[in-house]
């Protein structure tokens, strides 16, 4: 089995793709294969296969072989760190809103509410 690293960022960039997003959220139900996959979206087989690569190189899937067949599955800590990152992300913009907030406030005193 190949371990890939994995990147919050290179993740959400990932499911930027709607056509991958919808196929990530399809797989959040369960697992699934390449085929069931491509009865609900409307692209091929091959298609599919290729957006299901992209979200493996990110960390989002795995695949598990079953019989003749190959099941892709949601990778929790691939989610983990999407999670993360985007956590990250909030925090960061919550604390330069409230900078903001501070600053207009002593710029402007009259501004402020109580």
């Amino acid at each position: 089995m190949t371990t890939y690293r994995t990147d919050g960022a290179l993740a959400v960039e990932a499911l930027g793709d709607p056509t991958r997003r919808a196929i990530f959220e399809l797989l959040v139900d369960g697992p699934r294969s390449v085929g069931d996959l491509a009865d609900v979206v409307p692209i091929s087989r091959p298609a599919v296969s290729q957006h299901l690569k992209v979200l493996h190189q990110r960390g989002l899937v795995d695949v598990r072989p079953q019989g003749t067949r190959r099941l892709y599955l949601v990778d929790p800590h691939g989610v983990e760190a999407m999670r993360a990152y985007l956590d990250q992300m909030w925090d960061s913009a919550l604390r330069a809103f409230a900078r903001a907030v501070e600053t207009d406030n002593e710029k402007n005193p009259r501004k402020r509410t109580t």
